[in-house]
């Protein structure tokens, strides 16, 4: 911890990458950097497991630039060439990955050069990228490795640095034999790093493979924030529709302040909540594996620029079989639902969603794994955070499990009863009743098939239209209402009635207003005068039309 006490300039960085994390505002550098970084730039082999948000990015991209500026300083001329490749499990972390080492080479752009093949493009349109030969390649392994295949890209006589970034998820999203084949066409010697914010069997099976006398990092850390920081709590529910009536609760009566992520376990889930939120007047987007990548990327783009309150999300690491199969009749219909997501979709892993203020599980998370990579999606860096995982009794034993890998040193566990009385959201129940009837499996199959088709359209308008003209793309929305199911205009507001009355104090409802009498300026005639501020034109005062442009974002409208 003496590097992180002393900062980032004892470090030997280049004066240029000194200056654009100082353009960052990293005052000092986190744990995992101060160890990671001085053993990188020793040469040496690194297996490093940090938390979610601890700045592993940063770790490898910092070392990895310095090898490039210290290569291409060298007296004699060095023949351009790819020297380091960047592995991630999916297209959006290939993204964020991509824009963190050209924002840390921001002063050295025209010396280094970071090419993303993680675009679902064809392997023809990246040939022209790879053809200039990058300094730096980020990529899925099954994307290097079809360029490699297609002789686009060459590593055996150039790689020196190579990365495995949440190095846990590249087997478990069934990389494997990917990466196997990938590991034949490259060098002999070279210095690998592998980052990863859990160490298991995969990972292990990955340090046999590619790491040679690696140092072990485990900073003293636990593998999410203490409670001070980010607050866990379990939210026991009864039946399916407490856990609607709930949610319902929560964000009409905005009882739950920021942006959220819900997360859910399946696609039908996904969807079936979007619809039900829309009932209430509730935008959010639908982010999962059988949207277009260049969709998917742009809806966390735009969500961190606050543009969204709420994504409903999937995080399912594969398109696997379930372990238990159904009757024959379905099987074709299993196979085509798989057949249209996408292998290398990673929402709740290494993204990093910024000023996200809570975490819902809405479904328990199949694994300790995919809880630690959900809830950690908030309280990142030094922000605080809330996670809430609604859980019914057959979940329970799940959760339980779940709580003994993530318990403390004393046994105690992190996840918090949440005190919230039920009873006094009864009132609500009729209309969340309501509210799901509307929701009909054939309103969720519509819903799905309607934002296919809108988001591919979205994304040949991104991969045409927006890439000329960027400062259009705030019209592009991906949390548009789908109305396949009956939306019935009075779930929109709450009734004052309706509020708990130990909640009225606190609870920011977006309630019914109450028609103003018409009323006339003085002066004003049947024509000529001003008109009345009671028409239903919200165009006919200016300051009214101020009024309502100034209501909170946050508020559904």
């Amino acid at each position: 911890m003496a590097e992180a006490a002393r900062g980032f300039e004892h470090m030997g960085l280049d004066g240029r990458l000194l200056r654009a994390v100082a353009e960052l505002g990293w005052a000092k550098p986190t744990a995992i950097q101060a160890e990671a970084i001085p053993l990188a730039l020793e040469g040496r082999d690194l297996l490093a497991r940090a938390r979610t948000g601890s700045g592993k990015t940063a770790a490898y991209g910092l070392p990895l630039l310095q090898h490039l500026l210290r290569v291409k300083a060298a007296p004699a001329a060095v023949a351009q060439a790819v020297r380091a490749l960047v592995l991630v499990p999916s297209k959006e972390l290939g993204q964020q990955v991509v824009q963190a080492l050209r924002r840390l080479a921001a002063f050295c752009a025209r010396d280094v050069r970071v090419a993303d093949v993680c675009a679902h493009a064809e392997l023809a349109a990246q040939r022209p990228v790879l053809m200039e030969k990058p300094d730096v390649v980020v990529g899925t392994p099954g994307r290097v490795l079809a360029h490699l295949n297609a002789r686009s890209l060459a590593l055996r006589h150039s790689l020196e640095l190579l990365v495995l970034d949440e190095a846990d998820l590249l087997l478990s999203f069934g990389f494997g034999d990917d990466l196997k084949a990938l590991l034949c066409h490259l060098p002999k010697i070279y210095q690998a790093l592998l980052m990863s914010a859990t160490f298991n069997p995969d990972v292990e099976a990955l340090k046999e493979l590619v790491l040679h006398n690696p140092v072990t990092l485990r900073p003293r850390e636990p593998q999410l924030p203490g409670g001070a920081q980010l607050r866990q709590y379990e939210v026991r529910c009864g039946t399916e529709e407490d856990k609607f009536l709930l949610l319902c609760a929560l964000l009409k009566l905005a009882l739950l302040r920021g942006r959220a992520l819900l997360f859910v376990g399946t696609l039908a889930r996904c969807y079936r909540l979007k619809l039900f939120l829309e009932q209430f007047g509730i935008a959010a987007c639908a982010l999962n594996s059988e949207l277009p990548a260049r969709s998917r990327c742009h809806v966390i783009t735009q969500f961190n620029r606050g543009i969204y309150d709420y994504i409903v999300a999937t995080d399912e690491e594969a398109p696997a079989a379930p372990a238990a199969q159904p009757r024959r009749k379905k099987r074709k219909g299993a196979a085509a639902a798989d057949k249209g997501k996408d292998p290398e979709y990673g929402v709740a892993r290494g993204i990093d969603f910024q000023n996200v203020a809570a975490v819902i599980n809405f479904d328990v998370p199949p694994t300790v794994e995919s809880y630690i990579h959900r809830v950690g999606r908030t309280a990142r860096a030094d922000n605080p955070g809330t996670a809430l995982t609604f859980v019914l009794p057959e979940e329970q034993d799940r959760l339980v499990e779940i709580e003994d890998a993530l318990a403390g040193d004393g046994g105690e566990s992190m996840l918090q009863p949440y005190r919230f009385c039920m009873e006094e959201i009864e009132g609500l129940r009729y209309r969340c009743r309501d509210a799901m009837r509307s929701v009909t499996k054939q309103a969720v199959k519509e819903a799905r098939l309607r934002e296919i088709k809108e988001e591919l359209l979205n994304s040949e308008k991104l991969k045409t239209y927006f890439e000329d003209n960027p400062r259009d793309l705030h019209v592009l929305r991906h949390d548009k209402p789908l109305h396949p199911a009956i939306v019935k205009p009075h779930l929109r507001n709450v009734p004052e009635y309706l509020v708990p009355p130990s909640l009225r104090g606190v609870a920011k409802p977006a309630l019914k207003k109450r028609k103003r009498q018409r009323v006339p300026h003085a002066g004003a005639g049947r024509r000529g005068g001003p008109k009345t501020r009671g028409t239903a034109n919200p165009l006919q005062s200016f300051k009214y039309a101020r009024h309502r442009a100034k209501r909170p974002a946050a508020q559904p409208t």
